[in-house]
């Protein structure tokens, strides 16, 4: 796929959606860092209702911590891996509180180090959060990378170290959004809804014909 090719790509994408954002609720950088750990393998909606609930309550480290791994429990019991999860959490509260001053660290490396935050969710929350250019490649943006020849990789950071480099600059802050989102809601696992593609004549997925 050639530059022009991705120029038209995320210019149609951004017309379509010219200020994209996370389906995660949040309201500052940590209810999304919370947010975003719970949701590994785990849907947004089902993230949502469950910090529908605890945001209301507890939406501090401080908070958080005071209502220990049982409590939290209690508010994230709908979500896979709660146990792991919430051990997580209490653990990343703990370590904001005594060596961030509470506040959620805007670099890579002191993000990678709290518990629950991988390479991704650091890079949700850089992103989103503080809005740095950054790509946090899930299932849907690996897939979408590869399928449409955007920025193709055998692996994750393949895929994401192709996508930093070859999106145009002016689209990279929203592009994991925009890619995210497509791959949620049209270019799908199963049966990508080809016919009614933003992107369908620039995309060079050999077996769109079968998808009309």
């Amino acid at each position: 796929m050639n530059k022009e090719k991705r120029i038209e790509i995320f210019t149609r994408l951004r017309d379509n959606n010219p200020t994209p954002t996370t389906e995660l609720n949040y309201s500052t950088p940590f209810e999304l860092l919370i947010a975003v750990i719970l949701s590994a393998q785990a849907t947004d909606v089902g993230v949502n209702k469950a910090t529908d609930k605890l945001y209301p309550v507890a939406n501090t480290p401080e908070a958080i911590l005071a209502l220990g791994v049982d409590g939290l429990k209690e508010y994230i019991k709908t979500i896979g891996l709660f146990n792991s999860k919430a051990e997580n959490v209490i653990k990343t509260c703990r370590m904001l509180i005594e060596q961030h001053g509470s506040e959620v660290p805007e670099k890579r490396e002191e993000l990678e180090a709290l518990p629950g935050v991988g390479r991704k969710t650091a890079n949700v929350v850089l992103n989103t959060a503080f809005r740095q250019p950054a790509m946090a490649v899930d299932t849907h943006i690996f897939r979408v990378s590869n399928r449409t020849g955007i920025a193709p990789g055998k692996n994750v950071l393949d895929v994401e170290k192709r996508l930093m480099r070859l999106v145009p600059k002016e689209f990279l802050m929203d592009a994991h959004h925009w890619l995210i989102l497509h791959g949620r809601y049209t270019c799908t696992a199963r049966k990508p809804k080809c016919g009614a593609c933003l992107i369908e004549d620039l995309c060079e997925f050999k077996q769109k014909r079968d998808y009309q």
